[in-house]
């Protein structure tokens, strides 16, 4: 009976730092759960690592619970990036078939992918991924699969997802210093993406919102191919810091009232004043009348009304960049798919309906499936995602013999974008 897989994955956001290991029978569906862990993020900002020791740190007691845990040693890792410097280049590459009789081979497709690589880039970017969003055979376009066919000229059209090679460096040096080696970095829209769109929303035309503490991350899929990637410096963290700053209260307390009492949407805003809307929040030092979750050193009074605004204000900021980008691409309200919501911001209560007056679109929230205990956590979803990145990895590595088979493997991983 074939050995399972053990997979690691490890998200690195700017509020946590999440570290899960799952074993998974090859042919099953079912993941089981050897170990997880979360600790609070330290080093990390606006989703890039600034303090490589700090982060090193937490990754390695992370790892030492895990361990402990399932009682064997984590060698590997699955981990996200994430942060403002991921961007998205668009290329062209061009090349003539290679065999005789005009047949278009496996090795055709790497060359024709390798040459639309070749596009200027300055020395402090690197290319993380790409992904091919169309091929050309003698000039006819709309092919995802042009291994097999027949043409004397091959095109590809591909989108290169790039970083800043600093900023990679520190998030890889974090993980080697805390005794663990990286299998893959995999940017946080795409693990993402992996967990909570499914095919028939990625073929329609769907833009996915990751929501974190530290960074908005966005990812536009249509005919089944990625269209767009990007990350925005801007996240539900801001939103904890304007509650502070206005509230006039600790970041503490700010995210519990966050927690507590947040909401975003226009259910309160609808002309007449709402008796809800206009009502005033005390919460007293000794015991809180709210909510037992909220204790202040000295009382607080507020209404629901000014805490709407204050929240309204930051995620309407977030959607303001979301719908340029997706202006750029000429794709505002037109993705039958709508928006769907994921990570640790989309739980913010009345966020679905906001989204739906801004966008124009439907929209639902989005929480990975493939383990049952983390279905309704939005915040889980890259996790999950690189899960399922490591078991594709795993499966191509054992089904791949010799060089013939590692180029098909290997193209199979490139074209898993077609087919999620």
């Amino acid at each position: 009976m074939p050995r399972p897989y053990i997979i690691n994955a490890l998200d690195i956001g700017s509020s946590s730092i999440k570290l899960l290991s799952v074993a998974k029978k090859p042919g099953e569906e079912e993941f089981e759960v050897l170990g997880q862990g979360q600790e609070t993020s330290s080093g990390v900002r606006k989703g890039v690592v600034i303090n490589v020791p700090g982060t090193s740190d937490i990754i390695s007691s992370l790892a030492d619970r895990v361990e402990q845990n399932y009682g064997q040693r984590i060698s590997t890792v699955y981990s996200s990036i994430g942060g403002g410097h991921l961007s998205c280049i668009s290329s062209h590459g061009l090349v003539s078939v290679s065999r005789a009789d005009q047949k278009i081979s496996n090795e055709d497709v790497e060359r024709v992918l390798q040459a639309a690589q070749t596009f200027p880039l300055s020395s402090n970017k690197e290319i993380i991924e790409i992904f091919p969003k169309e091929f050309f055979v003698d000039g006819e376009a709309g092919i995802k699969e042009a291994a097999g066919m027949s043409g004397v000229r091959l095109e590809a059209d591909i989108l290169a997802v790039c970083g800043f090679s600093p900023y990679i460096k520190n998030l890889s040096q974090a993980i080697l210093n805390s005794g663990l080696k990286v299998n893959a970095l995999v940017p946080i829209p795409l693990a993402s993406a992996r967990a909570v769109l499914t095919p028939r929303e990625k073929e329609l035309g769907v833009c996915l919102l990751d929501i974190g503490a530290g960074t908005t991350s966005m990812i536009v899929f249509e005919e089944g191919a990625l269209l767009q990637a990007a990350v925005f410096p801007v996240g539900s963290g801001h939103i904890t810091n304007d509650l502070a700053i206005c509230l006039k209260t600790d970041i503490d307390t700010a995210e519990k009232i966050k927690l507590e009492f947040g909401f975003c949407g226009t259910s309160f805003n609808s002309g007449k004043k709402s008796k809800k809307a206009e009502k005033i929040i005390k919460i007293d030092p000794a015991s809180s009348i709210e909510s037992s979750r909220v204790n202040v050193s000295e009382p607080l009074v507020f209404t629901k009304r000014a805490l709407i605004d204050i929240i309204e204000a930051r995620v309407l900021e977030i959607f303001s960049i979301v719908n340029k980008e997706l202006k750029k691409i000429s794709r505002q309200k037109l993705l039958p798919a709508g928006i769907v919501l994921t990570g640790g911001g989309a739980k913010l209560p009345g966020i679905k309906g906001l989204v739906k007056k801004e966008f124009g679109l439907p929209c639902r929230i989005g929480v990975p499936r493939i383990i049952s205990a983390f279905q309704g956590d939005p915040s889980l979803s890259a996790l999950c995602g690189l899960i399922l990145e490591g078991v594709d990895s795993e499966e191509e590595e054992r089904g791949s013999w010799g060089v013939v088979g590692g180029i098909k493997e290997k193209l199979k991983r490139i074209f898993k974008v077609f087919i999620p």
